[in-house]
C-alpha cells in the first residue's frame, strides 16, 4: 500500500532523515517510535507532503504521490495531529463535514456519515454535534479529529502523536475505544509515537529511529525479544518486563489456556495481549475472566497465575 524508498530530508544542511525505506501492507499499522527529534515526525509528513523530501521515491497503493497537486493527495488521505486541529469557530458537524464539502457530497449523506461516525466514537449526535470545540474535553476533541480524519473513507490514515496531549488514564482509555473502531479493519495507519506503550498496544509492526535512520523494524514481539543491536535492547531496558507481556497476545499463545465452560461473559479477545489481561482482572477485581476468538468464537479461561505461568514457560523456552 505504501512504499518508500531512500527518502531524505535537509534542513540547511541539517539531515532530519537519512536515505530510510520501509513498506506498510494494506490494513497494517505502522507506528514509528523513537524520542523527540529522532526524525519520526518528519519521515510521516513527506507521507501526505506536508514536507516535501529533499530526495527518494514514494507511492501509494500504485500511484507516485508526486504526480498530483499536494492539495488533491492530502483529500485521500486522513490526518490526526496531537492539538487536534479543529477549527473553534465551526460546530463538531461543521468541523467533520470540512472534507466532504470540499468533495461535493451532498448535504444528506454528510449528514448520514457524519452522525455515524459520532456514535461510533461515543459522541451522541443530539448532544455533541452542535457543541463548539471549546466546549469540549480534550479526549472528546480528539474524538471529533478522528471522526473528521475518516469521514471521507480514505483507505490511509496518518496519525502524529494523537494522543499526546491527553492525560494517561484519558490516553489509555481512548487508545482502547480507537483500536475497538470497526471503521478501522481496513485502513492502513501510520502512526507517530514516543510512548513505547502505546506503539505495542496499536502497532502490527514498529520502526523503531534514532538520528533520521531507521535503526530496526518488526512486531512489538521481534523487537522485545530479537534486538537487531544495542541501541534496540537499551530502548526497551526501563520497562522491559511491562513490554513483554504487552507484545505476547492471546492469540499467538492460544493454546496454553484452558477452554472455558459456557455460558460464560468474555471481557477480552484474542487481539489483547497478556498485559492487558492482567489489568482488566486487577481493574474488576476478579480471580478469572475469559477471552474469545473473534473468529472460531472459542472461548479461554484466565487468572492471574495461568498468565504469569504461561510468560515463564515462554521465556524459559526462548
Amino acid at each position: 500500500m505504501i512504499i518508500a524508498q531512500n527518502i531524505s530530508k535537509d534542513f540547511n544542511g541539517i539531515h532530519a532523515v537519512k536515505n530510510i525505506s520501509f513498506e506498510v501492507r494494506k490494513g497494517q499499522t505502522m507506528v514509528f517510535l523513537g524520542t523527540s527529534g529522532c526524525g519520526k515526525t518528519t519521515t510521516l509528513k513527506m507521507l501526505n507532503r506536508l514536507i516535501e523530501p529533499t530526495s527518494g521515491n514514494i507511492t501509494i497503493n500504485g500511484q507516485d504521490i508526486f504526480s498530483s497537486e499536494p492539495e488533491i493527495l492530502r483529500r485521500s488521505i486522513g490526518y490526526v495531529s496531537q492539538n487536534n486541529g479543529l477549527f473553534p469557530h465551526y460546530t463538531v458537524a461543521e468541523n467533520i463535514a470540512v472534507v466532504p464539502n470540499l468533495l461535493n457530497w451532498d448535504k444528506g449523506k454528510i449528514k448520514k456519515r457524519s452522525e455515524a461516525l459520532l456514535e461510533q466514537l461515543k459522541l451522541p449526535v443530539a448532544e455533541y454535534a452542535n457543541k463548539y470545540p471549546d466546549e469540549l474535553s480534550g479526549g472528546q476533541k480528539q474524538r471529533v479529529a478522528i471522526a473528521r480524519a475518516l469521514v471521507s473513507d480514505p483507505p490511509v490514515l496518518l496519525m502524529d502523536e494523537p494522543f499526546g496531549a491527553l492525560d494517561p488514564i484519558t490516553r489509555a482509555g481512548i487508545r482502547k475505544e480507537f483500536r475497538e473502531l470497526p471503521e478501522l479493519i481496513s485502513k492502513t495507519i501510520v502512526l507517530v509515537t514516543h510512548d513505547v506503550q502505546e506503539a505495542f498496544e496499536l502497532g502490527d509492526q514498529i520502526c523503531l529511529m534514532d538520528k533520521g535512520i531507521i535503526v530496526q523494524t518488526g512486531t512489538p514481539e521481534e523487537l522485545i525479544f530479537n534486538p537487531e543491536n544495542d541501541f534496540s535492547r537499551s530502548f526497551f531496558n526501563h520497562q522491559r518486563l511491562q513490554l513483554e507481556l504487552s507484545a505476547l497476545k492471546f492469540r499467538n499463545l492460544w493454546e496454553k489456556f484452558a477452554d472455558a465452560e459456557y455460558p460464560v461473559t468474555t471481557s477480552l479477545n484474542s487481539n489483547q495481549s497478556l498485559w492487558e489481561g492482567m489489568e482488566t482482572l486487577s481493574q474488576q477485581n476478579q480471580e478469572k475472566l475469559f477471552v474469545k476468538d473473534e473468529e472460531s468464537n472459542a472461548v479461554k479461561e484466565i487468572t492471574i497465575q495461568t498468565i504469569q505461568s504461561v510468560y515463564l514457560e515462554m521465556k524459559n523456552n526462548r
